[in-house]
């Protein structure tokens, strides 16, 4: 152990703490442009899924929601557990009787593209220095598994799978002749 520690850990903490120092370069250009569209396709599903339900309501709220779909579109609850204010619209339940009704499909959109504005397109253009470039901390000994995490901000929860996600990552630059990896 004290060979991987002396060896390996300590060298890379000089590593890691000059990653944090120069940071990582955002264009917040592209954040914004990308913001702009999200909140209009937010506005869009808010609209169908107003529709849809036939009132409007605060998506956010799961007692709202849960009433909304449950009590006044009488979507059945058949396998959907209960928690202390009714029936739950997480979204492992919501999964259950997503082909009830096509107001789940516009939910759980909903939902997914709202938490990337509000964590990633609202937020980090707000944590950039005058350079541009956002210092996360980067951690080597949080994970079980030995990887490196990154916290103030969690820089590594970025989607990789969805086009957004994809689109996001697009913002993180790399200086001339370098590579994000």
């Amino acid at each position: 152990m004290q060979n991987i520690f002396l060896n390996l850990e300590m060298p890379l903490v000089k590593v890691l703490a000059a990653m944090e120092i120069h940071g990582i370069k955002l264009n917040t250009l592209i954040f914004q442009g990308i913001s702009e569209k999200i909140t209009e396709r937010i506005k869009k599903l808010e609209e169908v899924i107003y529709k849809l339900s036939k009132i409007e309501f605060n998506i956010n709220s799961p007692k709202q929601l849960a009433e909304v779909l449950f009590e006044k579109m009488q979507i059945p609850t058949e396998g959907v557990k209960k928690n202390k204010t009714g029936y739950s619209t997480a979204s492992g339940e919501l999964l259950k009787i997503r082909k009830l009704s096509p107001i789940i499909e516009k939910i759980e959109e909903y939902r997914e593209i709202f938490k990337l504005k509000t964590t990633y397109l609202d937020a980090l253009p707000l944590l950039v220095d005058k350079n541009s470039r956002i210092h996360t901390d980067f951690n080597q000994a949080v994970t079980a598994t030995g990887r490196l995490s990154s916290s103030n901000p969690n820089l590594q929860n970025i989607p990789i799978k969805t086009d957004l996600g994809q689109i996001l990552r697009t913002a993180f630059v790399a200086a001339d002749g370098y590579k994000l990896v």
